[in-house]
């Protein structure tokens, strides 16, 4: 996880201390299963890893999962989303992140046919509204989605990592 998403995560959570989860989730891991999976369209989410603040902290989880889609993402996204300019599309809420984007790689079977990936991070269990700054945890929940979406396009070797950038772009579109 880079520098950048460590901060967000305190502006998410309010802690800089957090608990570990089991030793298979890892983007490594994930990337493995995305590469099993490809070329098919997985339907769901299934999870890199979950974030928990340690213990004697506020109790929070955050999950970041991800999924492969059968095309570039279309269509109109929901009134609370930010769209930002990162990979094929980038959304942001104030309890929610996804970075989808493409990536050709030498570790697909058919490497001539981008796989479409997307990588979510999102509060687990019951989000309540914000009462905090909504733009700050935008930008927290999409420097956290970057960082994971970037660790997972190197993982995967995708060309140009997948387009997306070394530095989250929190700009809207």
């Amino acid at each position: 996880m880079s520098t950048d998403a460590s901060k967000a995560l305190k502006v998410i959570t309010g802690s800089s201390r957090f608990g570990t989860t089991a030793e298979k989730s890892t983007v490594a891991r994930a990337a493995t299963d995305l590469v099993e999976a490809f070329p098919a369209a997985t339907g769901g989410r299934d999870d890199v890893c979950r974030i928990y603040t340690a213990d004697g902290t506020p109790d929070f989880a955050i999950r970041v999962t991800w999924g492969l889609d059968g095309s570039p993402p279309t269509g109109t996204p929901a009134p609370d989303f930010t769209v930002l300019k990162m990979g094929e599309r980038t959304l942001a809420s104030a309890n929610r992140a996804s970075v989808r984007f493409a990536c050709r790689s030498d570790k697909f079977t058919d490497s001539t046919n981008a796989a479409h990936v997307a990588i979510g991070v999102e509060r687990w269990g019951m989000p309540k509204d914000p009462q905090d700054n909504v733009k700050a945890l935008k930008d927290a929940y999409a420097t956290v989605a970057h960082s994971f979406s970037l660790a997972m396009a190197k993982e995967l070797r995708c060309e140009k990592n997948g387009g997306l950038p070394a530095r989250p772009v929190l700009d809207p579109v």
